[in-house]
């Protein structure tokens, strides 16, 4: 025996239809929110005392910031430009430029980003420029 379905009455219909868009809005709130950092333009927040250098990662916790030896701190944070932790045995040889945080009392490298060349471009204070906060009398005048 073949059973019929009911005819849809326009409040149901109506019903079906918000339920649809509803669901339709909620997928793709989620799709927004899982965005990737350094892509499509968009810039990462770094903190303020972070410094600009180019980090090369060595075995074990050795690393060259700038071409001079600094050690990694035991709790060293290397980020991707998509701004995920990246795991140092992985990129050993390899050099980038990056912003970098040195815990003040260890002097040990805490944190690094690697950068995307967005924000390469940005200035920032750290290895492209010296600086110092006295003169002597030696230093050239600069106008």
């Amino acid at each position: 025996m073949k059973r019929c379905t009911p005819a849809l009455t326009s409040k149901t219909s109506r019903a079906l239809a918000i339920a649809g868009l509803a669901a339709l809005l909620c997928a793709a709130a989620p799709a927004q929110a899982q965005q990737v950092p350094g892509g499509m333009g968009e810039m990462r927040n770094f903190p303020d005392a972070s410094l600009r250098g180019n980090l090369t990662v060595l075995a074990g916790s050795q690393a060259t910031l700038n071409g001079n030896p600094i050690r990694m701190a035991p709790g060293m944070r290397l980020f991707s430009p998509q701004n995920t932790l990246v795991m140092l045995h992985t990129v050993q040889g390899q050099t980038f430029k990056v912003n970098y945080l040195v815990e003040n009392s260890t002097g040990m490298l805490l944190s690094a980003w690697i950068l995307t060349e967005g924000e390469a471009a940005q200035a920032r204070k750290g290895s492209d420029t010296i600086q110092f906060n006295f003169r002597t009398e030696s230093d050239p005048l600069k106008k």
